[in-house]
């Protein structure tokens, strides 16, 4: 248990870590940031539950107001801004791409990355899209094409959960807890 809640609280922290990154806003209010690789980590290693747990622990305290989130923002107000579904989407995007990691038993590069695109991408950007759509008053195809410029820099972010994922297994292969 403890073992488990460390693991979910370093997790969070490299989330935080990842906003140190700098970020690049788009024209209509949601950043580019290195943090959506956090979530994907956090499920390629932590697996589904305690990946969603350490995602979750890290918007609790963005809600608290700790400035962690990219270019130091925090607060109550990011969950009423452009980007509020990717937020709310993130927690079930580390949960899904650790359900396939955890699920699918074939070489961890292939499968991270795939899981990686699948949950770290995919499904968030069902979510925001959504969000986008809402808080812009856009039409979801008008927000979908918005998230268009999202999608190079997440490829690349996926395709790096996945070689850090595999070499992590590789040199240490008990911290992939996805696959114990």
């Amino acid at each position: 248990m403890e073992r488990n809640l460390a693991h979910i609280a370093l997790f969070a922290a490299l989330i935080a870590a990842l906003g140190l990154i700098p970020k690049f806003t788009l024209a209509f209010g949601v950043p580019i940031t290195a943090q959506s690789m956090g979530v994907m980590l956090c499920g390629t290693i932590l697996g589904a539950k305690r990946g969603a747990l350490a995602v979750l622990l890290f918007l609790v305290l963005v809600a608290l107001g700790l400035p962690l989130l990219a270019g130091g923002r925090g607060g109550l107000g990011v969950f009423a801004s452009p980007s509020v579904g990717f937020l709310i989407g993130w927690p079930i995007a580390a949960f899904v791409t650790g359900l396939i990691v955890e699920r699918w038993n074939a070489p961890i590069l292939p499968v991270a990355t795939s899981a990686a695109i699948l949950g770290g991408v995919s499904v968030l950007y069902v979510f925001g899209i959504l969000g986008m759509a809402y808080m812009l008053d856009k039409t979801i195809p008008a927000a979908g094409a918005l998230s268009l410029s999202f999608i190079p820099g997440d490829l690349v972010k996926a395709i790096a959960t996945g070689l850090i994922t595999a070499g992590l297994a590789r040199t240490r292969p008990a911290s992939i807890l996805s696959r114990g």
